[in-house]
């Protein structure tokens, strides 16, 4: 035990590093740099980033930039480590790389590019001895010597050290808060034992390796425009896994977690050009390791698969986590964060290594890979897929600018098409043809996936992203494809200015960003109306077809003057990029009058969300996400332990999320009763809704037999 506490507070870059490795003078090691030797403390992202510019400051072989900021305004730093010969050439590497990459691209021509190289760290922000690999890393890159100089003379390297800066401060503050001396091992320590919500997810509690395709937040759309725009040949992805594990490295299993869109070959070839290598790298150190188990390459919006849609190859590497500075393990006896770290350390250098030497059969394997796509999409019965809803331009911006992230080609439709129950219009739709470079991933985001090779999924099975839009869309299949003009950038906002009115402003429900200007009106003080009718309103711009739901702005019995209720409208009009028309009379084409019964009065709600110990934080994130950054409406988050100060006059909503909800029964259940019966709302989620059903507070929906969240 003793000599494991010293091993976890003392490693020096010998341990790290293999044998012999030298390294330059005047460029500081992150021990030097941060003051204590790695692995004996958790380093906080800013001192991370601040190591990164330090080399960069002291070396011309690397440089320093910020892709992205997170929602708590973190950098997202990417160092860039190569020759300085190669820094001065970057622009014409990279066009030179994607020229190739294309299926008119000409490999031979590229031989004497250098590979491009993605080293990635850390996603989950509680899986820490990824980020400490990534600065030892760094490293060696930037001041090693011998065989590191031939490497930076054939392969430009992307060191990402913290791909989650938001949830690793989190686990960093906490492992280092409640760190001892000497250490405690024991798993029941309070450092093991992180509090709701932990620091693997975001600032709004996502995952960020399921967020490659949706592209939800800000740290992966910057993400996704950094590899588009550089097509990386290798991209790793460095996890920790349960302390009662070991190490994996691929490859994966390949009954049920290969994605079959992809080429076998990146699975059956060019991975296992690695695989010799990562398991010398371990063996030398006597660390264990498992392969083709557990872990998949199927759902394309991991870290470590999302690359392979871009003709790279993603690789994923588990490490068993110490959750802290040690901790006992049934695999290790004592698992230790500088023994972590050292395994990434030595897999990241192998990756680096055949990287450099499989350099040609990286590149002419993308370029085969784009070439074999439109193979693929000619012998493919779909011709393409067409998209649009006429109601809502919101979501039809949202979706297009989702796709043209992806590098996917988007036209407008230019005639009518009917597929299915869709009939598409010019103006209002969309085509993807599936004859292009990015033929799977277009496939992936529509395809509908009803039968799998097995039934057991490490997480996702399936993942058609048009309908978790709600977009209506359809497969062309034969009669050829409607191609307009291709989309080259997202259609704007532009919308015309609101004329006034002495009547009414009316604002269309069937438009996604409907909620966030109705949100945003009532902030203003404006009073509503929601319609249960639909009607046809008579407006100063002709006729306007609302359905349920169409919100009402009376110009009378206003607490604004009817001046400052028009600059209200104008201004949420245009701040959210939505059309509101103004009535020119209340008398309405077809049916209900703006005076009718049918329009009820919409007050702003006030809603509260139990969050804690016990609730699922992916379903609180959501709902938190939704009504922060889509709709605007503030939502108070109560935690579990302080429920019973509730006073439930103050809200008018109660969201519930999957989770033990224990802490919602006895007296405080018949008081969630009455407040529901004096007219409140509950919102239940999954798990939530079979704990309402079961405990009769939703009278007319039957109790589904089940005794726990699904």
């Amino acid at each position: 035990m003793l000599a494991a506490q010293r091993a976890a507070t003392s490693a020096g870059l010998d341990y790290y590093f293999p044998d012999g490795a030298s390294f330059l003078p005047g460029i500081p090691s992150p021990e030097e740099f941060l003051g204590y030797p790695i692995g004996s403390f958790h380093t906080r992202h800013d001192q991370i980033v601040a190591y990164m510019k330090e080399l960069a400051a002291r070396s011309d072989r690397a440089t320093y930039q910020e892709i992205g900021v997170t929602y708590e305004l973190r950098p997202m730093p990417v160092l860039t480590v190569t020759t300085l010969s190669n820094h001065a050439n970057l622009e014409e590497i990279r066009s030179r790389h994607l020229a190739a990459s294309e299926p008119d691209g000409q490999v031979d021509e590229a031989a004497d590019l250098p590979v491009i190289v993605h080293l990635g760290y850390g996603v989950h922000g509680n899986e820490t001895s990824s980020s400490e690999a990534a600065m030892l890393t760094a490293y060696w890159l930037v001041a090693g010597t011998g065989e590191v100089e031939e490497y930076l003379r054939e392969g430009v390297f992307f060191v990402e050290p913290n791909l989650n800066p938001d949830g690793r401060d989190r686990h960093t503050w906490w492992a280092n808060l409640n760190r001892a001396e000497p250490l405690v091992a024991d798993p029941l320590d309070r450092e093991h034992n992180e509090v709701w919500p932990g620091g693997r997810t975001n600032h709004y509690w996502f995952d960020l390796n399921r967020d490659w395709l949706p592209l939800v937040n800000p740290e992966s759309r910057a993400r996704i425009d950094w590899h588009q725009s550089w097509r990386p040949n290798v991209v790793t992805d460095f996890h920790e896994m349960g302390a009662s594990s070991t190490y994996f490295f691929e490859p994966s299993e390949p009954v049920g977690s290969w994605n079959p869109l992809l080429p076998e070959e990146i699975y059956t070839d060019i991975t296992m050009r690695f695989a010799d290598d990562w398991a010398e790298a371990l063996d030398s150190l006597g660390s264990l390791y498992f392969t083709k188990e557990v872990y998949d390459n199927s759902y394309p919006g991991y870290g470590s698969t999302y690359p392979n849609f871009l003709g790279g190859l993603g690789l994923v590497f588990e490490q068993a986590s110490a959750r802290g500075h040690i901790q006992e393990s049934t695999s290790h006896g004592i698992l230790t964060f500088p023994f972590a770290i050292r395994n990434h350390v030595r897999t990241g250098l192998a990756t680096v290594r055949v990287a450099v030497e499989e350099r040609q059969a990286l590149r002419a394997y993308q370029h085969d890979f784009f070439v074999s796509a439109l193979d693929e999409a000619a012998s493919d019965p779909v011709d393409g897929w067409i998209f649009g809803d006429p109601a809502d331009v919101s979501l039809n911006r949202d979706f297009i600018d989702l796709l043209l992230r992806h590098g996917i080609e988007v036209y407008e439709a230019d005639e009518a098409r009917e597929v299915g129950a869709h009939t598409f219009e010019p103006g209002s739709a969309w085509v993807v043809p599936a004859e292009q470079p990015q033929y799977r991933l277009a496939r992936s985001i529509f395809e509908r996936t009803e039968t799998f090779p097995d039934s057991v999924f490490y997480d996702a099975s399936t993942w058609t992203v048009s309908l978790a839009y709600g977009m209506p869309d359809g497969e062309i299949l034969g009669g050829g494809l409607p191609l307009g003009p291709a989309v080259t950038a997202v259609p704007g906002r532009t919308v015309p200015s609101v004329p006034r009115s002495s009547i009414a402003y009316l604002l269309d429900w069937r438009d996604s960003r409907a909620p966030r200007a109705l949100q945003a009106l009532q902030a203003r003080g404006v009073r509503a109306e929601v319609s249960t009718r639909p009607f046809t309103a008579a407006t100063v711009a002709g006729a306007v077809s609302l359905g349920r739901g169409a919100i009402s702005v009376p110009v009378v019995a206003q607490t604004l003057d009817a001046d400052a209720l028009h600059a209200a409208v104008v201004e949420v009009s245009q701040e959210v990029g939505i059309p509101i028309s103004a009535a020119a009379s209340a008398y309405s084409v077809a049916g209900q009058d703006l005076g009718s019964r049918g329009f009820l009065p919409v007050h702003a709600p006030r809603v509260l969300m139990p969050v804690g110990e016990g609730l699922s934080g992916y379903e609180a994130g959501q709902i938190w996400h939704l009504l922060d950054q889509r709709v605007g409406m503030p939502v108070t988050k109560v935690d579990v332990s302080d429920v019973g100060r509730i006073d439930w006059s103050r809200y008018d909503v109660l969201v519930l999320v999957s989770g033990n909800l224990s802490f919602l029964e006895g007296p405080r259940l018949d008081a969630l009763r009455g407040w529901i019966r004096g007219g409140g709302t509950l919102v239940a989620l999954r798990g939530a809704a079979a704990w309402a059903a079961r405990n009769d507070l939703t009278p007319n929906v039957g109790a589904p037999s089940v005794g726990r969240a699904p």
